[in-house]
């Protein structure tokens, strides 16, 4: 009946920004020098967390990872953005558009898991620093950044899975800068009521449980904390949790507005800012937020920065 009735669409337009020649110019030179920013900011810290020996504790495999996933977000969303500027006609495929859905939805899955483990390895170090190598072996590590990732390629899956229930017809334009979930519901010609409900269903359960697991870390954090009795160390302990729970609030205030809130198709008009936040503005800080207010990362690019500057004496 479907196909009697509509057309199919085998591909969309993706309405971007503004269609403003001078704006979009701007936007443009606004967007790649995010873009590359993020990129060299996310993969210099993973470059340089590999590198570094000292670096390699949990702590620090979990954030490495962080800014891989940050550079895989910023991958899938911004060369398309960008070429979409000056692009005259700005399709996507249906099958482009599920690929770019597809590693966004695994990326920010495995970022929802790597914060909440992050945030288990905070509170390990503060709360029972006599235990941590115990309590946060380098297996245990390995194994929840594995879980982070295959987690986040289930999720993808399923989602994927069930937008091939739908059919596409009529108009073809989606108002977003990428290609989201929400928006090919909105398109749909079958009543996506299915996959909206598994949507909220298991980005809700993702979220619950992740987030529950930060703020119940964070409430034992904050009680050993106040019970310290060296000023210092209360200060030192708040300046090591304080960069991570920035993150985590903006990540996860963004995500839950994006995809939790009731009424998901019709209002559409309110994706774009939160998508833009947690897909374009949070990869971009989140390599200065942990490496400017981290004395060992500091340290440790230091040493390189030193040692680069020895060898380029000694050649000349």
């Amino acid at each position: 009946m479907i196909k009697e009735n509509h057309t199919m669409k085998n591909e969309f337009v993706l309405t971007g920004f503004t269609d403003h020649p001078d704006l979009k110019a701007l936007l443009f030179v606004v967007f790649l020098t995010i873009y590359l920013i993020t990129m060299v900011g996310n993969l210099g810290l993973v470059a340089l967390i590999f590198k570094q020996r000292q670096l390699h504790t949990p702590m620090y495999i979990f954030l490495g990872n962080l800014a891989l996933v940050d550079s895989c977000c910023a991958c899938a969303i911004t060369p398309k953005m960008l070429e979409n500027f000056f692009s005259e006609d700005r399709r996507i495929s249906l099958h482009e558009c599920i690929i770019q859905f597809y590693i966004l939805c695994t990326v920010e899955t495995a970022d929802c898991f790597l914060l909440a483990a992050m945030a288990y390895d905070r509170y390990v170090a503060i709360c029972s620093p006599l235990q941590y190598h115990t309590m946060m072996s380098k297996k245990l590590c390995v194994q929840m950044t594995t879980g982070a990732f295959i987690a986040g390629n289930l999720h993808s899956m399923i989602h994927v899975g069930l937008l091939f229930r739908l059919a596409f017809c009529g108009s073809h334009q989606i108002n977003h800068f990428y290609c989201d979930i929400l928006p090919l519901y909105r398109l749909s010609c079958v009543d996506p009521y299915v996959n909206e409900l598994v949507l909220f269903v298991f980005s809700g359960s993702i979220q619950i449980f992740t987030i529950g697991s930060v703020l119940i870390s964070y409430v034992y954090i904050v009680f050993t904390i106040f019970k310290m009795k060296s000023k210092e160390g209360r200060v030192k302990a708040f300046s090591t949790c304080a960069s991570h729970f920035l993150s985590v609030s903006l990540f996860y205030g963004s995500l839950f507005f994006m995809y939790i809130r009731p009424n998901l198709l019709e209002e559409g008009d309110k994706d774009i800012p939160a998508a833009l936040l947690f897909t374009i503005v949070v990869p971009l800080l989140n390599p200065f937020i942990y490496s400017l207010r981290n004395k060992e990362v500091k340290s440790a690019l230091q040493k390189i920065l030193i040692k680069i500057t020895i060898s380029r004496n000694l050649n000349k």
